[in-house]
């Protein structure tokens, strides 16, 4: 995630671009993601047999543990489905396929590092028992944690190299370095704290002569991150003299990072920086270019979306959300992580990433045996497009009845074309999905007869109702 690079750049200058804190007394919002992750990864679980889910719910209780025991009160953010545009479609597939490598390695005894299928729902289950505050964005979380962070001017803990560039008031905590399993005690008191480590923007704007923070999300465009890949880019670098500075071995390392941001370093802000690197690529691609390299810096800008209205409230705008015209109570179950960001993906671009798993390479995916329990969510949530008339739903070049899949096929990903199962027309609302959940799970409904024949061991109205309506069959 995030700037290729830059967070072990930050790292191997640790003394100068970080603070030491005595983390106690504070609001801190989380990245949901970064920190399940973490968290799967770094606790010794065992990770080659479907899940070690008991140990992991104990691993994420005993986090938050920690927390409440410094006074810390987490607020936990959680990305939702993909971009409405799809212009990170090219980085998923690419980490899809690296997730499958791995999934593979570990299926034959190697090392790798792959969540579970279920480790998101069960890390949502803790939270809902811990009584944490979470919510679920639309699409990727980052810019709204950074706009909720600043509103509250509380710190963020992540391991996101993208919240380097940000402006955040009160700094980002990385996640390696957030040392809430040692716990310490204030001298000649009783009350507890973390130690951790701040990132400083400040601090390294100095150190590159007092740079222009402003140039920041130029630089990150540039260096590359997961928004934009442009191959001309590297006509650009190849051109200009990036200045190293007396780099050591280690700047070496991060040619790059290091060099971008002294050359950048002598330009008063973003249209002149800008401007230069246009002179160095051919006349035909300058405006296209710098079309794509300002819509990618505007990532990096505050959001629309003040996540604060949903903690107080229960509810939030998002734009992208409103503009699709979809019911309210859809609305209200995606950001109360009720509804999976499957369901979000599914229903705004008819496509859907299956997760990876580990499992044998050269059979078929495992996903296979819950295709019909897919192809009937998918029947339902093409309802929803009488509610959507007017944007780009219509606009996508599949069949009316038709979602795109991104499966593993042995080692490599495939997109299939997948039919939807048509429901009954009195069943035409999306709106009304709510009130007819009881049909929906009556003893004699199709779907439901389909997946009692593929055995007990999918908990198969369990897996249904959550995809559909996010609540578990008891």
């Amino acid at each position: 995630m995030g700037i290729r690079g830059l967070m072990s750049f930050v790292e191997d200058h640790s003394n100068e671009f970080f603070i030491d804190l005595k983390l106690r007394d504070t609001k801190i919002i989380i990245d949901g993601y970064a920190l399940f992750h973490r968290l799967c990864f770094n606790s010794n679980l065992e990770l080659r047999y479907g899940g070690d889910y008991d140990s992991f719910a104990d691993v994420v209780q005993k986090f938050f543990e920690s927390l409440f025991a410094c006074n810390i009160c987490p607020y936990v953010v959680l990305d939702g489905g993909c971009d409405i545009s799809d212009k990170k479609l090219t980085t998923l597939k690419d980490r899809a396929r690296e997730k499958i490598q791995m999934a593979h390695s570990l299926s034959v005894g190697g090392g790798g590092y792959v969540c579970p299928l279920l480790i998101r729902e069960v890390f949502i289950q803790v939270l809902i028992k811990l009584h944490v505050c979470f919510v679920q964005c639309f699409s990727e979380a980052d810019r709204d944690i950074m706009t909720l962070a600043n509103h509250w001017n509380c710190p963020v803990l992540s391991s996101d190299s993208d919240f380097c560039i940000f402006d955040l008031k009160s700094g980002f905590c990385p996640l390696n370095s957030f040392q809430w399993r040692n716990m310490n005690t204030l001298k000649g008191t009783r009350e507890h704290y973390i130690p951790a480590k701040c990132f400083s923007l400040d601090a390294l704007c100095h150190h590159f002569s007092r740079m222009n923070k402003a140039l920041l999300p130029l630089f990150a465009v540039l260096c590359g991150n997961d928004h934009i890949n442009l191959p001309i880019m590297e006509t650009f670098l190849s051109k200009v003299r990036l200045p190293l500075g007396g780099a050591s071995s280690k700047g070496r390392r991060h040619h790059r990072v290091l060099g971008l941001l002294n050359w950048l370093s002598q330009f008063a802000n973003p249209t002149e920086a800008l401007d230069n690197v246009l002179q160095y690529l051919p006349k035909k691609n300058r405006e296209n270019v710098k079309e794509l390299l300002c819509c990618s810096m505007e990532e990096y800008q505050p959001s629309q979306v003040k996540l604060q209205d949903f903690f107080q409230y229960g509810a939030y705008a998002c734009p992208d959300a409103l503009n699709l015209a979809l019911p309210e109570w859809v609305l209200v179950a995606l950001a109360k992580g009720q509804l999976s960001p499957f369901i979000s993906d599914a229903l705004v671009l008819r496509r859907t990433i299956l997760q990876t798993q580990v499992e044998n390479m050269q059979q078929p995916s495992a996903h296979r045996i819950s295709l019909p329990i897919r192809q009937t969510i998918y029947g339902l949530l093409l309802n929803a497009s009488a509610h959507l008339e007017n944007t780009s739903w219509n606009a996508l070049p599949l069949q009316r009845l038709a979602f795109s899949e991104v499966e593993r096929i042995h080692k490599n990903i495939k997109t299939s074309i997948v039919d939807a199962v048509e429901v009954p027309k009195d069943h035409s609302d999306l709106s009304t999905l709510t009130e007819i959940i009881p049909e929906l799970t009556s003893a004699t409904n199709p779907a439901l007869v389909l997946l009692r024949k593929t055995g007990p061991e999918l908990t198969s109205m369990s897996i249904f109702l959550y995809f559909i309506c996010g609540t578990p069959a008891t």
